[in-house]
């Protein structure tokens, strides 16, 4: 490719190189005359403008990102971490990894309000020197559902009515209350951890259990956590209405100024790891994600820290066109038998492929930091052929004896689990649907109960009696008071007022209509 010229001047052109001279009117007949067909100039930037957006992400729309790097400790507490992994991102004391980190909100748009109670997304990019991996996971360690089938359902519920275009409490319950297996998650969900004071504070976690191999092809399964040394800070509702107020941006704006200002966000990343078999000691399953594996019966030992220290340079090409995946792992990293895992692994890259191309692992946020060789070829936006630098490029299949790609030599063994049983539609065997929840209830400081119950009464108040009564005895289940409580504030008078529909926890949101229009100032026409 030849080398771009330039005379040193900041010359405005189109696309196709040309100077531009007037910018600032299309050509017409006359001053005031109808424009002509031939704007080459106009045309070529309205219809860029016009296709400035890719489709947006299904979930996790609204995001910020920043890039920073990965340190490695190279030990599991006493011992070499290469004793349960052989990935070099951890095996190699003081290495360090670039990454990129983008945070979210799951269910509403690219420009919701950064204090919606929701989870929160915490996907890190690791650009290893054996490629990419994609830690794809929460701020919060659990999730509602276990089996991939439930998704776009689960999604559908939380996501605003078709109809209304709001989202409805009612709706979500509806779901939720069909769904006992949440109940860990509506737990979390509704206490303040369902909304982090912003991005720098917040935990993350990979939430599923994953798989270390080390060169033996030995496996164990792992979990993820990442701990900020900012620590937590979570919000009330009403703090988040009132922060809502004066700023929906701000968790994006507090990140991005922290690193302007050089005040880097670190966390720790603290692994658990459990022997890869049934546990059949333990009253769940250990690949079940809504379910926690408690620190004090698995350790959390501190394997990296991660940093973050520099911010995009363009938000869309870097923070939007950014494209995570479950399934972007690294020798010496593997899939567990999650079921959820699994599903999220096909969904997540083929979204990718959708949302931002074909192509999308060629864009310079995306792409390995190594040499990539591939046979792919083609496809909407290839602007160049990933080849070996002696590939025959008349050869773009394998095997080839005429100067095609050769297959790696494997370092380590491969990691081989005996599988075996009827293939079956069918549930676990130790759901335990309410029994860490009653836990997380009981662990929880007397301000955090107070405001879950708080914000569970106000959503269910104004739902069918039939869903209260179900969550009523689900919550029974996980713990006698949790379930009192909730029931004692749905018997309080309910506000003709109140609605189901609205962001759930808020409150007055019936109210907001009618002020909006009595408080509207008129004004004549003009």
């Amino acid at each position: 490719m030849e080398e771009k010229q330039s005379n040193g001047e900041e010359i405005l052109t189109n696309r196709q190189g040309h100077p531009v001279t007037d910018n600032q009117n299309v050509r017409t007949v006359g001053n005031r005359g109808p424009t002509t067909l031939e704007n080459y100039d106009f045309l070529e930037k309205i219809s860029h403008f016009d296709r400035e957006r890719i489709p947006e992400r299904v979930v996790h729309a609204r995001g910020a990102g920043a890039h920073g790097y990965f340190e490695s400790y190279g030990t599991y507490g006493d011992d070499p971490i290469s004793k349960y992994t052989r990935a070099k991102v951890f095996t190699e004391t003081g290495k360090q990894t670039p990454v990129f980190i983008r945070f979210s909100t799951v269910v509403h748009g690219g420009h919701s309000p950064e204090t919606l109670r929701d989870p929160r997304g915490f996907a890190v990019k690791f650009y290893t020197e054996d490629g990419n991996w994609d830690l794809v996971g929460n701020n919060l360690k659990v999730f509602f559902i276990r089996d991939p089938l439930k998704f776009p359902d689960l999604v559908h519920a939380f996501k605003p009515d078709p109809v209304t275009n709001l989202q409805d409490g009612e709706r979500i319950f509806d779901f939720i209350s069909q769904t006992p297996e949440a109940m860990q998650m509506i737990t979390f969900l509704f206490s303040p951890w369902g909304i982090p004071a912003n991005y720098r504070q917040m935990q993350g976690s990979g939430v599923h259990a994953y798989r270390w191999v080390n060169e033996e092809g030995k496996a164990v399964l792992v979990k993820y956590h990442f701990e900020p040394k900012q620590g937590i800070k979570n919000l009330t509702q009403g703090e988040a209405d009132q922060i809502q107020g004066k700023n929906f941006n701000h968790a994006t704006q507090d990140l991005y100024e922290a690193i302007e200002q050089g005040n880097y966000p670190e966390w720790e990343l603290f692994v658990q790891i459990m022997s890869d078999d049934d546990h059949p000691e333990l009253d769940f399953d250990p690949l079940d994600p809504t379910k926690l594996w408690y620190k004090e019966d698995f350790p959390w030992v501190p394997v990296g820290k991660l940093v973050l220290n520099k911010n995009p340079k363009d938000y869309f090409n870097e923070v939007e066109q950014a494209a995570f995946g479950t399934g972007v792992l690294v020798d010496g990293l593997d899939f567990s038998d999650d079921k959820l895992l699994q599903g999220r692994t096909f969904s997540y890259s083929d979204t990718q492929r959708y949302r931002v191309g074909t192509n999308y692992l060629k864009l310079p946020i995306n792409s390995p930091k190594k040499h990539v060789a591939t046979n792919q070829r083609g496809g909407q936006m290839e602007y160049g052929v990933d080849k070996g630098e002696k590939q025959n490029p008349h050869v773009n299949y394998e095997p080839s004896i005429i100067g095609g790609l050769k297959e790696a030599k494997q370092s380590g063994k491969d990691h081989t689990p005996y599988v075996e049983g009827e293939v079956k539609r069918e549930k676990i065997d130790r759901e335990n649907n309410f029994g860490q929840a009653g836990e997380t209830y009981r662990r929880f400081s007397d301000w955090e109960r107070d405001e879950l119950i708080l914000n569970l009464v106000n959503t269910l108040k104004p739902c069918r009696k039939e869903i209260q009564d179900q969550m009523v005895e689900y919550f029974t289940k996980c713990d006698e008071e949790y379930g009192r409580r909730v029931k004692e504030g749905l018997a309080s008078e309910h506000d003709p007022m109140e609605t189901h529909r609205g962001p759930i926890g808020s409150t007055g949101t019936e109210e907001a209509v009618q002020q909006a229009e009595e408080m509207g100032h008129p004004s004549d026409p003009y």
